[in-house]
């Protein structure tokens, strides 16, 4: 029997709210922080090497709308995030879970992270994810270019597809690497406006 595979590190929180500019004022004040990126929609903000610790998603983007129309409406924690150390680990986390009958409901790559989303039975969400870059410094600077300035969000894949493509001797460096930066994911990029 193998043991279970757990997360290197905990990785980032994400928050939803109607205060974005105040609240990314804030996180940068009291963390002593730096944005890494900002969009009207969503900023990553960090206070180490990491390429991001906290995101705040802008719920006031959605103009016009009552509270009970904008996806996930309510201001507060969106989800959590954990590191693993490679890809093949977050595969095999995933089989792991299949087999348990756990399943992610969102597969999406953000370009700097592979993730798989996870809810818990009272709805909180977890991600699961593994960094697509060797550095940081490589993370930030595509979080600086134009791929990332198209579609901050993520392209969504079957984690079976990439299963097969491992097995099937492609490198796991080559598979980590965001490639395709379009359309962006349909289940989150309702956000986008």
């Amino acid at each position: 029997m193998t043991a279970t595979i757990r997360p290197k590190t905990f990785a980032h929180i994400v928050y939803r709210s109607y205060r974005f500019d105040e609240m990314l004022d804030w996180y940068v004040k009291v963390f002593d922080a730096r944005v890494q990126y900002q969009s009207p929609v969503i900023a990553f903000v960090t206070y180490d090497e990491e390429h991001h610790r906290i995101a705040l998603l802008n719920l006031g983007i959605v103009k016009g709308e009552s509270q009970e129309k904008v996806p996930r409406g309510a201001p507060g924690v969106d989800h959590v995030a954990y590191g693993y150390r490679s890809l093949t680990e977050l595969l095999d986390k995933y089989l792991e879970l299949k087999a348990k009958d756990v399943l992610p409901y969102w597969c999406i790559h953000h370009g700097i992270t592979v993730s798989l989303y996870y809810a818990d039975p009272d709805g909180n969400q977890m991600e699961f994810q593994a960094d697509s870059y060797d550095s940081n410094d490589a993370a930030n600077a595509f979080m600086h270019g134009p791929d990332f300035e198209l579609n901050p969000i993520g392209v969504e894949f079957d984690p079976e597809a990439l299963i097969a493509r491992l097995r099937a001797g492609e490198s796991e460096a080559a598979l980590r690497l965001r490639t395709r930066h379009l359309p962006v994911s349909e289940l989150r990029g309702t956000l986008m406006g």
